[in-house]
Formats: structure tokens, C-alpha cells, sequence
């Protein structure tokens, strides 16, 4: 298992892998995700659940990313408990980034348990 402090992590993605951990525990939702564009610049998001919307924590991040502008995606990180992104979350990923966008998913300590292309 690879954890935010391994140094075989890249830099840029252990940033979004804090980021997406941070957003989690700063909004006490269940999940936490972040997005990096093809300029650098990150989107973070929490999972949205309202009455009338929900949206993962991951979708949120993207939709982030289009409405600021962003013409595609690098990376993106989730931080969940559950064992992998959704198939739904993938495509958001892909729809942006491409099918071979990596997409890290870790656990709440940050500890990234796999990477998934989007695709």
C-alpha cells in the first residue's frame, strides 16, 4: 500500500491526494476529491447531498473544473471508504480528461490503495 508520504508518489499528486483528504475532513462528508487540470491548477471538492442533488465528491470536482474553464484533466483523487471510484465517477474523469487519465483512490489516512485510468 502507497501512503501520501511515500516518495516514489509523485509530487503533484500527492498534493491532490491531500487536497481531496483535507476537503473531506474539513466539510465531514464521506468523500473527498481533487482534479488537476492541463495548466496545474486543482479543483477541489466534498460530496454534494441535498434534497433535490447529489453528487460524489469526484463529479463535484469535475464539474468544478468545466465550469472554471478547464479544457482537460491530468490526474484526479478521491478519498473514500469505499474500495474503488465508480464507474460514474470514471467517466467524468474521462469525459474531461481522457481514458487514460489516472484516477488515485485512497483511504481517509490518505494511504493510496490503487491507481485507475479513467478509461
Amino acid at each position: 500500500m502507497t501512503t501520501t508520504e511515500t516518495p516514489d508518489l509523485d509530487p503533484e499528486d500527492r498534493k491532490i491526494v491531500t487536497l481531496a483528504r483535507s476537503a473531506r475532513a474539513r466539510n465531514g462528508v464521506p468523500e473527498g476529491a481533487a482534479v488537476r487540470d492541463e495548466t496545474g491548477r486543482t479543483y477541489v471538492a466534498g460530496t454534494v447531498a441535498l434534497d433535490s442533488l447529489h453528487l460524489s465528491a469526484l463529479r463535484t470536482a469535475v464539474a468544478m473544473a468545466v465550469a472554471s474553464g478547464a479544457q482537460s484533466l491530468e490526474a484526479a483523487a478521491v478519498v473514500t471508504e469505499a474500495e474503488s471510484a465508480s464507474e460514474e465517477d470514471r467517466a467524468a474523469v474521462r469525459d474531461l480528461g481522457g481514458a487514460g487519465t489516472p484516477v488515485l483512490v485512497a483511504s481517509p489516512d490518505g494511504s493510496v490503495r490503487e491507481t485507475v485510468s479513467a478509461g
